[in-house]
């Protein structure tokens, strides 16, 4: 076998040398692998929530039309990262053959079931055929071959859960992770897209970890994602408003947390464009969560600078130690948000 890079820059093919996630275009060639590389075989993407909207708008919610652009776009980068969002997503299969300078280093098998939790944007991928689009999910069902890196990280399908809500769950794993690491007993925290996948997972982490002192607020625009929530019981208020529109935002959250602002904010949106809307409520020294890919970093930093907002922003890195064990325990605790994922997500 030929020795690979830990990073995978041994798949870079324009420009060479370079990471695979900001690569214009990597190998997809699966007829050797390299040392460090394991192979598997895909049964399904989950395509992110901003690329798979982008995708959906662009083809005017035509399921062919949108099999057609994945196809494109893998053809062209040998990955599934969306050119206009940047962004990826997850997949879920079985490992077929683990590279022999891995042999001893890793706790996967041959046959074993994972969701990789490192983004399409970068992961070497060949699609044979698509089954089938799930647009309300964002899950693409197809035939082809994909490559982890030495360094790519993943998580076995646990024997308690089911492979799509595995799936399902560690697509957007590193949202509530950050939210158990960023929010504290007696905060308030602002959550945009609350009832989304992310937003939902963020909302429950965010009621547990403010405690009895603390307020969770949430912001959805969808009536049966607002059900969800209310049934839940996991936000304290929830403020159907327009994310788009700072003033609103402002004005609608400060009243709804008693004329306060708040000390954490989180974007789990899937639209651009609300990068003030998520400062603007946020005290000085305040912390701002961007998780939403959909957005630009460029506007909230110069956005912040332009209202005098001293906020420490977070751009949503979606890892962080321990996040897949986290996201599992939230769904292992609260039977309820379990049955949520079974019935939506699923």
């Amino acid at each position: 076998m030929k020795k690979g890079c830990k990073y995978g820059t041994h798949r870079s093919i324009e420009p060479k040398n370079i990471l695979p996630q900001p690569a214009l275009k990597i190998s997809n060639d699966m007829s050797e692998i390299f040392d460090n590389e394991i192979l598997i075989d895909v049964n399904a993407l989950n395509v992110d929530s901003a690329s798979f909207t982008q995708i959906k708008n662009e083809a005017g919610g035509d399921k062919d039309k949108i099999a057609q652009r994945i196809k494109e776009i893998v053809a062209a980068s040998g990955k599934m990262k969306n050119p206009v969002t940047g962004s990826g997503g997850v997949l879920i299969g079985t490992v077929e053959k683990i590279g022999e300078a891995l042999e001893g280093k890793t706790d996967l098998k041959v046959g074993d079931k994972i969701v990789t939790l490192v983004s399409l944007s970068l992961t070497p991928l060949r699609i044979d055929e698509i089954h089938g689009i799930d647009i309300d999910i964002d899950r693409v069902n197809i035939s082809g071959k994909a490559i982890l890196f030495e360094s790519g990280i993943y998580a076995k399908i646990p024997t308690d859960l089911s492979e799509n809500v595995s799936m399902a769950a560690m697509d957007v794993c590193g949202a509530p992770a950050q939210v158990a690491k960023l929010v504290r007993p007696g905060q308030s925290v602002l959550i945009f897209g609350a009832g989304g996948k992310s937003g939902i997972l963020c909302c429950y982490e965010a009621r547990k970890r403010v405690g009895p002192t603390g307020r969770v607020i949430g912001i959805e625009k969808s009536p049966t994602n607002i059900e969800r929530l209310k049934n839940l019981g996991v936000c304290d208020q929830i403020l159907d408003i327009n994310a788009m529109d700072p003033v609103e935002v402002l004005n609608a959250s400060l009243e709804a947390n008693e004329g306060k602002e708040y000390d954490v904010s989180i974007n789990c949106l899937n639209i651009p464009d609300c990068e003030m809307s998520c400062v603007l409520p946020v005290r000085d020294e305040g912390t701002v969560y961007f998780f939403s890919m959909a957005t630009s970093f460029t506007q909230a930093a110069l956005g912040a600078e332009g209202v005098g907002k001293d906020v420490v922003m977070i751009i949503g890195n979606g890892y962080t130690r321990g996040h897949a064990e986290i996201t599992f325990g939230i769904l292992r605790e609260c039977p309820a948000l379990l049955k949520l994922f079974e019935e939506v997500y699923c």
